[in-house]
């Protein structure tokens, strides 16, 4: 780097102005302020348009047209309250990004005039051009409708002026056209088979709900850095120059103090995702550096895999007020770590029974074993499959090496679980299983308190390890979606 470049990079790092909207208030006054949840729901809705979306959400019933229509009403009152001026369908095609179509609440009232206006028609239906997003060659050009539909299963939300509305996006024939529609046809397949399994143990169960939670890994660049590269701008990886003096060879950045800039993003982008309703739990810093991660408390998964989008959003929002870039390709940088996206899967009742993780008696140790070994007779059936639901050129180039795991699926269990399992080819049918807890252990200093060890270790080169509640899906990689330019013109020396 030039001096004169070097130059213009310190006093850009001197001038600029970190923008931290985040207010002293503690994060439960304001988490979930921009979403329609159930809180808003109750404020909002009279008691029968409740008890009816509700029932909607819980059990599946469907909506008529009147009550969707007071449901419209709720929100536009308590959007209007938040300065919404426009709503839209927001769904997630099969361009690795989300979409919006952004419709105005004006409409006329008739009497020459104006009047904002929101209706159940509005909410749960719209119509973007499905010919102009892929689908596999199933919409041509001169088949062009396509439908969004109201998911009323994830809250609505605001951003900015805009009132989100979750939905799926399918063609005029009936075809999925993104990732939603097969991911809730997937949820309900999961639970109508499990439910008749659990009713055998619990005759009260009537669903099975699957719970995610993922871990988001990041490159954040100097955004006059980043407008120098453009390579980066073009593609989000590295394709020319050479290796920086130092990669990643002493392990250093991992888990270390956490950059002033960056802690400052880092507080922005928490602020920002618990207005959403995303319950951020963790961030660090990765292995790579300028590399970090965050993750929440795990959810409901489809819920769970909209938060996931929403905060990808933000994210390139809030790094622009930081003059940052994030860079959410799998692997951005040749020679050093890629970033993934871990998936924690687990299922439980509707009853409260986390079924992935051992029972507190023999007959909830026959449930877990009942599921655990059903997952992994999955695995192995379905194993093509899951190598193919995260097989791309991009991910390729992250997995293996520094990166676990290989492009081979397999299923660490653990000590404790392989031990179970050798058991009962041995036992005697109905013999009761027992599976070992966690258990106390010393480290041997008089200050440091006993310990309590996990019934299984964790594997970072399985793909589908076992970690003592859940599944971690470790092969999954990151969207390879490029990163947003910022939005202010660059302006290179």
């Amino acid at each position: 780097m030039s001096k004169l470049r070097f130059d213009v990079v310190q006093d850009a790092f001197k001038k600029r102005a970190l923008d931290v909207t985040a207010p002293a208030e503690r994060p439960s006054a304001y988490f979930g302020e921009l979403v329609f949840n159930r809180e808003k729901m109750r404020k909002y809705l009279d008691v029968k348009t409740y008890e009816a979306l509700v029932d909607c959400i819980d059990n599946g019933r469907s909506l008529d047209l009147a009550t969707a229509d007071k449901v419209a009403e709720g929100m536009k009152e308590w959007a209007l309250e938040h300065g919404v001026t426009h709503i839209t369908h927001w769904f997630q095609p099969l361009t690795e990004v989300t979409a919006e179509k952004h419709d105005s609440l004006m409409e006329y009232d008739r009497k020459g005039g104006m009047i904002e206006s929101f209706n159940g028609k509005s909410l749960i239906q719209q119509e973007p051009d499905a010919s102009s997003f892929p689908s596999g060659g199933i919409r041509a050009t001169f088949e062009a409708r396509g439908y969004t539909a109201w998911d009323p299963t994830s809250p609505v939300f605001i951003q900015d002026d805009t009132l989100c509305i979750p939905t799926v996006f399918i063609s005029y024939t009936g075809e999925a056209l993104d990732y939603k529609t097969p991911l809730k046809k997937a949820l309900k397949a999961v639970s109508d088979a499990a439910v008749p399994i659990c009713k055998l143990f619990d005759p009260k169960v009537s669903k099975v709900h699957s719970y995610l939670g993922w871990e988001q890994e990041y490159f954040l660049v100097d955004e006059d850095l980043y407008a120098a590269r453009p390579d980066l701008i073009l593609t989000g990886r590295t394709l020319m120059g050479h290796a920086s003096s130092k990669n990643q060879q002493l392990e250093d950045h991992y888990f270390a103090a956490i950059p002033t800039r960056v802690a400052a993003f880092m507080k922005d982008l928490e602020y920002e995702g618990y207005k959403l309703g995303i319950p951020l739990k963790t961030r660090h810093n990765e292995v790579a550096p300028n590399q970090f991660e965050l993750a929440p408390i795990f959810g409901e998964c489809n819920l769970s895999n909209d938060q996931n989008q929403m905060i990808m959003n933000v994210m390139n929002k809030v790094a622009r007020k930081h003059g940052f870039v994030v860079l959410l390709h799998e692997k951005p940088f040749d020679g050093i770590n890629g970033s993934g996206k871990h998936n924690n899967w687990s299922l439980g009742t509707d009853t409260g029974t986390l079924l992935l993780a051992p029972g507190k008696d023999p007959a909830g140790n026959l449930q877990f074993v009942t599921f655990f070994v059903n997952i992994l007779a999955a695995v192995q059936k379905h194993n093509a499959l899951l190598k193919a639901s995260i097989a791309s050129a991009t991910n390729a180039h992250r997995l293996g090496a520094n990166e676990a795991p290989p492009a081979i699926v397999s299923a660490f269990l653990g000590r404790t679980m392989t031990e179970v399992l050798h058991k009962l080819l041995e036992l005697p049918s109905g013999t009761p299983i027992e599976i070992a807890g966690k258990k106390e252990t010393s480290v041997g200093i008089v200050e440091i308190p006993e310990i309590f060890v996990d019934n299984t270790d964790r594997n970072r080169t399985s793909p589908f390890a076992f970690t003592g509640n859940r599944f971690e899906f470790r092969a999954v990689g990151r969207p390879s979606t490029r990163s947003s330019p910022p939005e202010r013109p660059w302006k290179l020396p």
